[in-house]
């Protein structure tokens, strides 16, 4: 019996949680059928906000899946000092406020008082109100997604293949891609799902280093927020439910073609 009542508190929370919420923005964008999708669609500022997004986001996915096998490996395989430092500054992004990020990128690239923005402007690199700095602060928001992981699942399987590997004469990248990035795959995916579904959703960061700029800087987050402040709820409601929805369908499409034994794993 506690068994069930424990499922039924933990199902109700869920609902409460995340389900109703979200149930409700779907239910406000298709109010007025699908012409607030259609309108969204249609209008060429949102147009380009949705795009700068998805621009974004691929480019913080690509950036952090690289990085973030190459930051995972480093930590399951290789013993030097700092180690434990390192990993625990990889859970900063994770605990600091996405408004104290963008600050800090202010402080480091901003063009008139940062320590490297004089510099790089000088050099006709604009970081600060520009698309490089909206990808700094995408990258540093969902930089430990892929390494987290990861890292437990090459802590699970071990260096047994990969020492087989060398000794039958394969090299370092050799044994990378035909041993080791098989056996990490899946969790590589669904790193980059929570990555790409956190860079599509990101805001506080953005919001401080973008200047969100109709067509040059705002993302579809800042769109959201621009509509709904100029009471075009319909509007905001749309663009919230269409981000929603990328993010729900990786994850469902990552669940339905996962192997049947990696789920039981």
């Amino acid at each position: 019996m506690a068994k069930y009542a424990c499922r039924l508190i933990v199902v109700a929370y869920l609902l409460l949680l995340v389900a109703w919420p979200v149930s409700l923005v779907g239910r406000n964008a298709f109010a007025n059928g699908t012409t607030d999708i259609a309108d969204v669609l249609t209008d060429p500022g949102t147009r380009q906000a949705l795009l700068l997004t998805v621009r974004i986001a691929l480019i913080s996915v690509a950036i952090n899946t690289v990085f973030g096998v190459t930051i995972a490996v480093l930590i399951v395989r290789y013993r030097f000092p700092g180690r434990r430092l390192l990993n625990a500054l990889l859970d900063i992004p994770l605990s600091v406020s996405p408004i104290v990020v963008g600050l800090s990128l202010l402080l480091v690239y901003s063009g008139t008082r940062g320590w490297f923005g004089p510099w790089l402007e000088d050099h006709g690199v604009k970081v600060i109100f520009a698309t490089p700095g909206m990808v700094l602060a995408t990258v540093f928001v969902s930089l430990p997604l892929v390494i987290r992981e990861v890292v437990p699942v090459l802590t699970e399987v071990g260096i047994e293949q990969e020492l087989a590997a060398h000794s039958l004469g394969a090299s370092g990248w050799q044994t990378f891609w035909r041993v080791t990035l098989p056996s990490i795959r899946w969790a590589v995916v669904y790193g980059v799902v929570l990555t790409l579904a956190r860079s599509l959703g990101e805001f506080g960061a953005v919001k401080v280093v973008s200047g969100n700029v109709l067509g040059r800087t705002r993302t579809a987050t800042l769109a959201v927020e621009e509509k709904y402040l100029n009471f075009d709820k319909t509007g905001a409601y749309a663009i919230a439910f269409l981000l929603a929805l990328v993010s729900v369908a990786c994850i469902v499409v990552v669940g339905i073609i996962r192997p049947r034994h990696q789920e039981d794993s």
